[in-house]
């Protein structure tokens, strides 16, 4: 199969690995032992944790919105048609991903459970070596020099 028909994943894993980060963060606080978050105004994390939820839900949609406008594949289980660069992929080759991360330690700060923290950290590990590098491999694959010179300017996460 050429570059043009492959696809990066079989699969739609980003949201399984983040949906099971948290179920382990959620499991540990409440199997292993609390680990709580403090802060000297009570409602400072919930705040901090609200703010950056909206943060992160809002670059989702702005790059989901971003590849539909593009006619581009918004799963990682779809060819990629074009290369986009414009958008919030101009700060960020992979901004779902970020936003993912970030929902996730909003989560943390929401609930005031400091295992949200790594388990974001490995959500975000595990999307590097599984998803990202076959993501990455495809673009390249499928858009050569132009890919190249993108990721050249372009930071990975941010």
């Amino acid at each position: 199969m050429n570059a043009y028909r492959a696809k990066p994943l079989r699969y739609p894993w980003p949201p399984l690995i983040y949906g099971g980060a948290i179920l382990l963060a959620m499991t540990a606080e409440r199997l292993v032992a609390p680990m709580p978050l403090t802060a000297a105004n009570p409602m400072l994390l919930p705040a901090v944790g609200f703010a950056l939820a909206l943060c992160a839900v809002s670059l989702d949609l702005w790059a989901v919105k971003t590849l539909i406008e593009r006619q581009t594949a918004v799963l990682g289980t779809g060819c990629a048609r074009h290369l986009v660069t414009c958008g919030p992929f101009r700060f960020s080759r992979n901004p779902i991903y970020l936003g993912y991360t970030l929902l996730t330690v909003s989560i943390g700060l929401i609930s005031a459970s400091a295992w949200f923290l790594p388990a974001a950290l490995l959500a975000a590990i595990t999307a590097q070596w599984s998803i990202i590098r076959c993501e990455e491999q495809h673009l390249e694959q499928r858009f050569g020099f132009d890919y190249e010179c993108y990721c050249k300017r372009t930071r990975r996460w941010i």
